[in-house]
């Protein structure tokens, strides 16, 4: 299990949406400093609250943030993208741009900050999933959450031996400009952040936020075609 109380956290992606969320309810439930990314950031008012400039898919932006975050103990890799690349008839680069900031990103994230966690005692790194990383009909982005799952599960094998904690995510749709025009169930993202926070201090390796992504694990195990989802535009 993580501790909160006292830590110092980071959130790529932390200024607007899900990742919002995370750095005030880690601030909430006693955070001590949470740095937050955006690739254009702005400054906060919270003073706990330190923006960096973060480009995921530029190795020396990902170097530049780990060299000012080095008392980090809990990193949340949650920045992402979603485009429009169905993928029969999406641009390459398209679909390569989306696996570069949702996979290649995160893996530059937990490579940045792998040796960090380990000097601070091990702490956690938690990766932001989707419901879309077992479902089909996503596209690049759902082959994108998929091969991030994956990443995130041969992750916690490598990190295991410097008692890090990997927290893979999984939810649905959540209330966020991303997925504003999407005709979905959403949830609010507090109630995913919670479920993050609960997940760390209970010392899960997995977080799955709402019913409809608990409904899809179960599929797993079922006919293929039992995974496909209907998504509304």
């Amino acid at each position: 299990m993580t501790r909160i109380e006292g830590a110092t956290a980071l959130v790529t992606g932390g200024q607007r949406g899900l990742g919002r969320a995370f750095a005030e309810e880690l601030l909430d439930r006693g955070a001590r400093k949470v740095y937050v990314t955006a690739r254009r950031p702005v400054e906060a008012e919270d003073p706990r609250i330190v923006p960096l400039a973060l480009e995921v898919t530029d190795q020396d932006s990902v170097a530049a943030v780990a060299a000012r975050a080095g008392e980090v103990s809990i990193v949340i890799n949650n920045a992402g993208v979603l485009r429009p690349a169905p993928l029969l008839t999406a641009e390459i680069a398209d679909v390569a741009a989306t696996f570069d900031t949702n996979v290649f990103g995160p893996l530059r994230i937990a490579q940045a900050f792998a040796p960090i966690l380990a000097a601070n005692g091990g702490g956690a790194l938690v990766d932001i999933h989707s419901v879309l990383s077992w479902g089909s009909g996503a596209a690049a982005y759902g082959a994108s959450k998929a091969a991030f799952w994956s990443l995130t599960n041969s992750l916690r094998t490598e990190l295991a031996a410097q008692h890090t904690q990997v927290v893979g995510v999984h939810l649905g749709f959540a209330d966020t400009d991303m997925v504003k025009t999407l005709q979905a169930e959403k949830i609010s993202p507090r109630q995913v952040a919670q479920a993050v926070a609960d997940g760390l201090e209970k010392g899960e390796n997995e977080v799955l936020v709402d019913d409809l992504t608990r409904r899809v694990k179960a599929a797993l195990s079922g006919p293929v075609e039992n995974l496909a989802l209907p998504i509304g535009g």
